[in-house]
C-alpha cells in the first residue's frame, strides 16, 4: 500500500479524543507564539520587533536574508543609526541608515532623511509623493542586533508559495498522524 496509504489509514483510525488533544496542543503552540510576539512588542516598544532584510540596499552591513532585532526608545534619532520605517501607502518596511536629522525649531520635532548604504542617492524618491523627510510616526524601530541569513526561510516562502503550502501541509499531516 505504501507510505501514503499507511498515512491515510492512520488518519482514519484516529480517535476523537486523540484528535481533540492534538487540536488543543496545536492551539497552545499558536497561542504561545502570539503571546511571545506581543510580549516582544511591549518590551521593545516596536510594532514589529523582528524584521527580515529583503533587498541588498544595506550591503555590506546587512545582507538580504538577515534578521534584524528592533527597539524603539524615546531617545532622539541620530544620524548614522539604522532604522526600519514604513512609507504611507506601502506595506513592506524599509531598512536604511539615517543620513540627516532636521529639528524644527518651533515644535522641537525631529525629521530624518535616510539612505541605503548600497544606494547612490537618498530615499526621497521612495517616500510618498511630496514628502521630503520621515517623521517619528514613520519609524518602526532602530536596529539593535541581527542574525545573518536566518531570514532566507521567510524570503523563500514568500517568493515561492508552493514551498510554504507544502511545509504547512507536511506539518499538518505530522500533527494529525502523531500517536502521542
Amino acid at each position: 500500500m505504501g507510505w501514503i496509504g499507511d498515512q491515510i489509514e492512520s488518519i482514519r483510525s484516529i480517535q476523537v479524543r486523540q484528535l481533540l488533544t492534538q487540536a488543543i496542543s496545536l492551539g497552545m503552540i499558536v497561542t504561545s507564539a502570539l503571546i511571545i510576539w506581543k510580549g516582544l512588542m511591549c518590551v521593545t516598544g516596536s510594532e514589529s520587533p523582528v524584521v527580515v532584510v529583503l533587498s541588498g540596499s544595506m550591503e555590506p552591513g546587512f545582507k538580504r536574508g538577515d534578521i534584524l532585532f528592533l527597539h524603539m526608545s524615546k531617545d532622539p534619532i541620530r544620524a548614522g543609526e539604522i532604522v526600519v520605517f514604513n512609507i504611507d501607502g506601502r506595506e513592506i518596511p524599509i531598512v536604511h541608515r539615517v543620513i540627516k536629522v532636521h529639528e524644527r525649531q518651533e515644535t522641537g520635532e525631529v525629521d530624518v532623511l535616510t539612505k541605503g548604504d548600497n544606494n547612490y542617492g537618498d530615499d526621497r524618491l521612495l517616500y510618498a509623493q511630496g514628502q521630503l523627510w520621515l517623521q517619528r510616526h514613520h519609524i518602526m524601530g532602530r536596529a539593535v542586533g541581527f542574525l545573518p541569513y536566518v531570514g532566507w526561510v521567510t524570503i523563500i516562502m514568500t517568493e515561492k508559495p508552493i514551498i510554504k503550502y507544502l511545509l504547512i501541509g507536511a506539518l499538518g499531516l505530522l500533527v494529525i498522524t502523531s500517536k502521542e
